[in-house]
């Protein structure tokens, strides 16, 4: 396999140098980790030598920071439709209520998959560099997300592309990638907030990839309900799994539960800048639980009453959506869990 090179794209793009990482000795999660290199060796959650060279990473981050620095009036000519539960293009910065008068601190840009049913406007920067950014999306989708699927059927003792197939790059689905950042908050704010900028969570889809990014903010929960650091390892990917996957194997594949709080003083100055990419199946994909020896014998085979209901994987993500930015909902930090769609519902934790 190839790695992905860098390409120099005709507008001039500033070198992005990454963050230097904390110095503070913090109760790191011990990860196992998944080198694409040995593709028949098992193990989650770190991802090593999956084809892409660190100055092709690092150049996706200098895209989402010259991105950020554009006018607010030129990026909100961008925003997604969240209200109608899009959710590609621009978020701008403050738009849910985090805790009563406290608003959150986040700047998203989601980049939908490269495919004709999917086309929309981008601002300049995004279109100066798509050849660059379409080729890095693809690499992922095809030689990194494409061997985790494979992996995840083999556990499940399914056929190979069983997970594969419902995940096809040419249909439509909300996979994207995203650039995202957060604001550094004064230390009033993060003391208001208990040092919480995003309570925990499980994500909407089947997979999230985090390039890494040495900003220490981004904690897991354990399954004793201890929250511990995600160590931002050199040359890796750091991948956890969603809704999506939990719902279709009735809870064996548990979507991760994790949190972003204030970083520690040395990097409480800097803004946490990521780049990250989103997998989630194609919309027409019904998450009620599949059949599966390995489930069957392991006992997850009660389907759930919400389970017969037949909703469907882009449902579900617009339902999500919506709710998040519904006008009159509580803060998040008042949220213990709501109802999605057909039974189905989000948690929040503290």
């Amino acid at each position: 396999m190839a790695a992905v090179q860098t390409v120099v794209a005709e507008t001039a793009l500033p070198t992005y140098h990454q963050v230097p990482e904390t110095k503070h000795e913090l109760d790191w999660a011990d990860l196992t980790t998944l080198d694409l290199s040995v593709f028949d060796t098992p193990g989650f959650f770190y991802i090593t030598n999956f084809g892409i060279d660190q100055e092709a990473v690092d150049r996706q981050f200098a895209i989402g920071k010259e991105l950020f620095q554009l006018p607010f009036s030129e990026k909100l000519k961008y925003r997604a439709d969240l209200e109608n539960g899009g959710y590609n293009g621009y978020k701008p910065l403050g738009l849910r209520e985090v805790r009563p008068g406290v608003k959150d601190n986040t700047e998203i840009y989601n980049i939908p998959k490269f495919i004709p049913a999917l086309e929309r406007p981008h601002p300049g920067i995004i279109n100066a560099h798509r050849e660059e950014i379409e080729k890095f999306a693809r690499h992922i989708n095809d030689n990194v997300v494409g061997k985790l699927l494979v992996l995840l059927a083999i556990i499940l003792q399914l056929p190979e592309n069983f997970f594969l197939e419902k995940h096809r790059y040419e249909e439509k689905s909300d996979c994207h990638l995203r650039y995202m950042k957060y604001h550094q908050r004064t230390k009033e704010q993060n003391e208001a907030l208990e040092n919480v900028w995003v309570k925990g969570h499980t994500d909407f889809g089947s997979l999230t990839l985090l390039f890494r990014q040495p900003v220490a903010a981004l904690q897991v929960r354990t399954p004793e309900g201890v929250w511990k650091y995600v160590k931002p390892y050199p040359g890796s990917i750091t991948v956890n799994l969603a809704d999506s996957l939990e719902f279709l194997t009735n809870g064996f594949l548990k979507s991760s539960i994790h949190r972003v709080v204030a970083p520690p003083p040395d990097q409480a100055d800097i803004d946490r800048l990521g780049v990250l990419y989103f997998v989630r199946p194609e919309d027409s994909v019904v998450l009620n639980p599949i059949k599966s020896a390995v489930l069957d014998k392991l006992g997850y085979t009660k389907v759930k009453d919400e389970d017969a209901v037949g909703v469907t994987a882009g449902e579900w993500v617009k339902a999500r959506v919506a709710k998040g930015v519904a006008k009159g909902k509580a803060p998040r930090s008042e949220l213990k869990e709501e109802t999605i769609i057909g039974g189905k519902s989000a948690k929040y934790y503290d």
